[in-house]
């Protein structure tokens, strides 16, 4: 059932024009009235526009067209009312008789669409111009981690990049967007990660392993939970996890072994804050992809840093 609500069609210089619109799915729909309301024309005027339209093949009429009830006073019977089947016109058509109609309104309405038009194709310019650099940056990464990733390794975190784009498909959704996560994160301490490296296997084969150079480790630790104005800085435990592995893996505060312990903290805060599965009890992460993923944020520029987080993040989605 369509919706029925008020909408700002455009700004016209004798105010503002609202109609109450009939809203389905991703259209709108006007009568003629209606649109004759609008671009400030007889109704006669706009049914020759709309059967021009249809004639010319402009649009298809079963597609442009359609009958919704609508109820209205009854002439004959005072304070009763009457529901009739009334023919309504989506968004192609309306747009089809801005571009007909010759009034004031209809040359303000061509204008206010072409300025929108404009907009949306330059937004677009930029949208790809973003996802290209993204996806440059994603395979520059590859490259370089080539001699270190198997085939399998690669193709899988280019499966989930492409995914994530949409790559030429769904012209709105082409960048890389950050997943969000509801609800509060557990968090780490520093502490806690200590414990938890001290415990770890490699800890007792090498005198170097999980030994802090500085104090990078702690800073990222306390990085992930940061907050700015009462608010986090990564909002949701999606992100935080993300750059948890970032940071870690090259903040290089270890002597040895910085990678696994970034891999293994990961799947820990996964663990503590409900991530580390799927309903259906598999990994959200395969084994072979972390290891891609972490060797490829070893490798990764600092200018890299958002498209690494993101493209782990796009995995935990």
């Amino acid at each position: 059932m369509p919706l029925k609500t008020q909408i700002k069609l455009f700004e016209a210089k004798d105010g503002t024009v609202t109609l109450p619109v009939q809203i389905d799915t991703d259209t709108v729909w006007l009568t003629r009235a209606q649109m004759a309301e609008l671009f400030g024309k007889d109704r006669s005027v706009i049914a020759r526009h709309i059967h021009n339209a249809f004639a010319e093949g402009e649009i298809d009429p079963k597609v442009g067209c359609a009958k919704f009830a609508q109820t209205a006073p009854h002439g004959a019977l005072p304070g009763k009312t009457q529901t009739a089947q009334v023919d309504f016109y989506n968004l192609d058509v309306i747009i089809s008789v801005g571009y007909r109609v010759k009034s004031r309104r209809g040359v303000e309405f061509r204008r206010w669409a072409t300025g929108v038009l404009k907009e949306y194709l330059v937004r677009g310019v930029a949208a790809n111009q973003e996802r290209l650099r993204q996806l440059g940056q994603a395979v520059e990464v590859m490259r370089r981690t080539a001699d270190r990733l198997d085939a399998a390794q690669v193709l899988d975190v280019v499966s989930a990049y492409s995914s994530a784009l949409e790559l030429l498909d769904a012209y709105d959704h082409q960048t890389l967007r950050k997943p969000r996560a509801e609800g509060p994160s557990v968090p780490l301490t520093y502490e806690e990660c200590r414990r938890f490296i001290d415990g770890m296997a490699f800890s007792g084969t090498s005198e170097l392993f999980g030994r802090e150079k500085d104090g990078c480790f702690k800073s990222a630790i306390g990085a992930i939970h940061q907050t700015f104005g009462g608010r986090d800085v990564y909002p949701s435990a999606r992100e935080k996890a993300a750059n948890l592995l970032y940071l870690v893996t090259k903040n290089h505060g270890f002597s040895d072994g910085n990678k696994r312990i970034a891999a293994a903290l990961f799947l820990y805060y996964l663990q503590r804050n409900g991530l580390l599965l799927r309903e259906d009890g598999t990994k959200r992460i395969a084994d072979h992809t972390l290891v891609a993923l972490t060797v490829m944020i070893a490798e990764s520029k600092p200018a890299e840093k958002d498209m690494m987080v993101t493209l782990v993040m796009t995995f935990l989605a």
